[in-house]
């Protein structure tokens, strides 16, 4: 499976979603369950780092993961916006994922700095 696919498949799974939803309460319910479930989550990733990250070089790896994973779901967003383009789905819908997709590459190349700035202020010796 590519990596695009496998990243948001494996979201998909950690959030509870498998299907679409006709039903704007339906939407509703399951984005309220989805931001519960990460900011829960979030309190255990806070301490982890706060605890692993202890230099810059700590910090590398789990950059270059998320990295990595945006860069993924957003080329795959890329697919989603051409085929909703190339199906003359709702311009409403087609402006919304242009965004995603535009802020995702700009999260993308923000997370790249970030990574090549762990790079640079590595102590000597390391």
């Amino acid at each position: 499976m590519p990596l695009a696919r496998r990243s948001l498949m494996d979201a998909a799974a950690r959030f509870g979603w498998r299907r679409a939803y006709g039903d704007t309460t339906q939407v509703d319910a399951l984005l309220t369950e989805q931001t519960e479930t990460a900011y829960t989550a979030a309190a255990d990733h806070a301490a982890l780092a706060t605890a692993k990250n202890t230099d810059v070089l700590t910090v590398q790896p789990g950059v270059l993961d998320v990295r990595g994973r945006v860069l993924a779901d957003v080329l795959y967003l890329e697919g989603v916006l051409t085929g909703a383009r190339n199906r003359g789905l709702p311009l409403e819908l087609i402006e919304r994922l242009e965004d995603v997709v535009g802020h995702g590459h700009e999260l993308s190349v923000l997370l790249a700095d970030t990574v090549r700035i762990t790079a640079a202020h590595t102590p000597p010796g390391h």
